[in-house]
């Protein structure tokens, strides 16, 4: 069994899996599965639920439960501890055994998640730890982040690493005038990055130029961490921001970068050769972006 764990989020309800390198597949957390159909954060609720469900299958001798395994997963302890994980077509059996109205919902994001744009390029993103795509004397340069973006977002989007020439908005936000962005984005390549607040400060720049016509976050936040590794040897673990702060804190950043250099203070990590908080970082990026 690999370490490779993937988060997915569901109405913001962690939903885990594991990579198992013997069967080639992801297995899937039953709590977490119940937790997001019943909307229930609670873990004791939860796994007092599944407890009782599981039962009741037993008796019915229903497939769910020969199709459950046990694997180890982090528990709310902080231990990795064996829990109950389900495969794709477990995970189906499992949502219609569940009697609720949110079961086909739930459903209907699982089966279809992985084959939108953002579930393909998330799996390339996950991929990107070990292309060693971006040479160490690029880091931080717009060359590096066009790489990046190509690499995450090639073959789903025709503009994949390429500099817009269009003014695009998002909600409120008008971001670089399409006919000053080369310009700006020369400028912002040559802002220092050699302490904290400079590196946050030619980010939250980054931000505000907004390159590319789609997937600017996703792929500025990879070259935010590349520029972190680079120069402190530090990264950031993305699960311990918040999305809604993470988001309020990007809108603030263009009048005052307090709130975002405290968000990603309390987040640095020196683990920046851990592949596992790379793959959940690429998770919690993802997550960032989902509409409420």
């Amino acid at each position: 069994m690999s370490n490779k764990i993937s988060i997915r989020f569901y109405k913001d309800h962690e939903v885990r899996a594991i990579w198992d390198e013997t069967e080639s597949k992801w297995w899937f957390s039953v709590l977490d599965i119940v937790g997001a159909i019943n909307n229930q954060a609670d873990y004791q609720k939860n796994r007092n639920y599944w407890k009782y469900l599981k039962s009741k299958l037993k008796k019915e001798n229903n497939e769910v439960v020969s199709a459950t395994n046990q694997l180890k997963l982090l528990a709310p302890d902080g231990k990795h501890r064996l829990t109950d994980v389900i495969d794709e077509k477990g995970v189906a059996l499992l949502a219609k055994s569940i009697p609720n109205k949110n079961s086909a919902a739930f459903l209907d994001w699982f089966t279809y998640s992985d084959n939108t744009i953002d579930g393909k390029s998330r799996k390339k993103a996950y991929t990107f730890w070990e292309s060693n795509l971006v040479a160490d004397k690029d880091v931080g340069t717009v060359k590096a982040l066009q790489q990046i973006h190509a690499y995450i977002f090639g073959g789903l989007y025709d503009f994949a690493g390429k500099i817009r020439t269009v003014t695009i908005y998002k909600g409120k936000t008008l971001f670089c005038l399409a006919e000053y962005l080369h310009r700006e984005l020369a400028k912002i390549e040559k802002m220092p990055q050699g302490t904290f607040d400079q590196i946050v400060n030619k980010y939250v720049e980054m931000n505000m130029a907004h390159p590319f016509m789609e997937g600017n976050g996703r792929s500025t936040r990879i070259w935010l961490d590349l520029i972190f590794k680079k120069e402190l040897k530090l990264c950031v673990d993305w699960s311990k921001i918040d999305k809604k702060e993470y988001l309020e804190a990007m809108i603030k950043s263009e009048f005052d970068p307090k709130d975002i250099n405290a968000l990603l203070k309390q987040a640095l990590t020196n683990k920046i050769n851990d592949r596992e908080l790379f793959m959940k970082g690429i998770d919690y990026s993802y997550y960032y972006e989902q509409e409420d």
